[in-house]
């Protein structure tokens, strides 16, 4: 019986001096750490959403191949470029002289038919209408010189047709950006010169060629005209839209250049995201001259790193997330 007591005295002491070793190494370690050595939230390893892994003690993110193709991020090597000098414009979008045609009747009569509506595409040498001539009797077709699109129509059975068009055929094949400039700014453009046009909600942009420029003012600002033809193939720009244009007057050489989309604001700085291997790190930038497409380098990236130029703000999103989710 004694001897009972005596083992159960010393299990009870064994017990209390185990507890208080824990007690001492949680104080040490902090409780995560002393239950297994998770991180500070409790997921030791775990990849943050969507596969991309948290690099601590720096703005970086680990991004497994498979996931950045998914992602869509596009990666560019950093090196020389050419910085173009432009002169903003702004402007709409019209057909050219070549491609619209006025079409009227050629003897005065009666309309018998009309065969197109407006909107219509029609092709060079197709009937438009009919009319009945009111000195001959004779009814005659009304075709369309051109193939395009039927753009106005003042023309319907029954009416008198007259010296007046009946019918606007516009191709829009290619169409000018018709754009003002100020006098002061003439001596710097030239026909031949290259030109960015972008509608006025960013969603169309292409690159046409300086065709012509007025030799006169006009409105009350004496603005000129410039037209630059631009090829309209897939129909995008129609008649009537406004768009600004940036007009290529020089270009400047630099040894270091990336391309704008690649550029994110993080913590108050202008960065990039250089890629090696699988880990993207956000790299601050001191930045020189730019344009709307690239923009040079001074200092904070060597020539011929890998950075993201593609969707770049997915992993300014993913650092953000990682970084707020260890504030935690």
């Amino acid at each position: 019986m004694k001897t009972n007591k005596i083992a159960a005295v010393l299990g009870l002491g064994l017990l209390l001096a185990l507890a208080a070793c824990e007690r001492a190494r949680e104080e040490t370690t902090g409780p995560a750490e002393a239950a297994g050595h998770p991180d500070e939230h409790g997921h030791a390893g775990e990849e943050s959403a969507g596969g991309l892994e948290h690099e601590e003690g720096g703005d970086s993110t680990r991004i497994a191949a498979d996931a950045a193709r998914a992602a869509g991020l596009v990666t560019d090597t950093a090196g020389p470029s050419q910085i173009r000098n432009t002169l903003p414009l702004h402007g709409r979008i019209v057909p050219t002289d070549s491609g619209q045609r006025s079409i009227g009747a050629r003897f005065p009569g009666q309309i018998r038919s009309v065969t197109r509506a407006l909107g219509d595409t029609v092709k060079a040498g197709e009937v438009l209408a009919r009319v009945e001539s009111d000195d001959s009797l004779q009814v005659y077709a009304v075709t369309s010189p051109i193939s395009g699109v039927v753009t106005a129509r003042n023309a319907n059975p029954g009416e008198q047709a007259g010296a007046a068009p009946l019918f606007v055929v516009t191709h829009l094949g290619s169409v000018w950006a018709e754009l003002s400039v100020f006098p002061q700014d003439l001596p710097q453009l030239r026909p031949g010169q290259t030109a960015r046009v972008t509608s006025l909600d960013g969603s169309i942009r292409a690159e046409g060629t300086l065709v012509s420029l007025s030799p006169a003012g006009t409105g009350p600002a004496q603005a000129l005209t410039a037209r630059v033809l631009l090829d309209n193939a897939a129909g995008r720009w129609t008649p009537g839209l406004y768009v600004g244009a940036e007009a290529v007057i020089g270009a400047s050489e630099v040894t270091l250049a990336v391309k704008n989309g690649a550029l994110q604001e993080l913590e108050g700085a202008t960065v990039v995201f250089e890629q090696s291997g699988n880990t993207y790190t956000a790299r601050p930038l001191q930045l020189g001259r730019s344009d709307g497409e690239y923009t040079e380098v001074l200092g904070g990236l060597a020539a011929g790193a890998r950075y993201v130029s593609g969707n770049s703000y997915l992993v300014k999103a993913d650092i953000g997330k990682s970084g707020a989710a260890h504030e935690h």
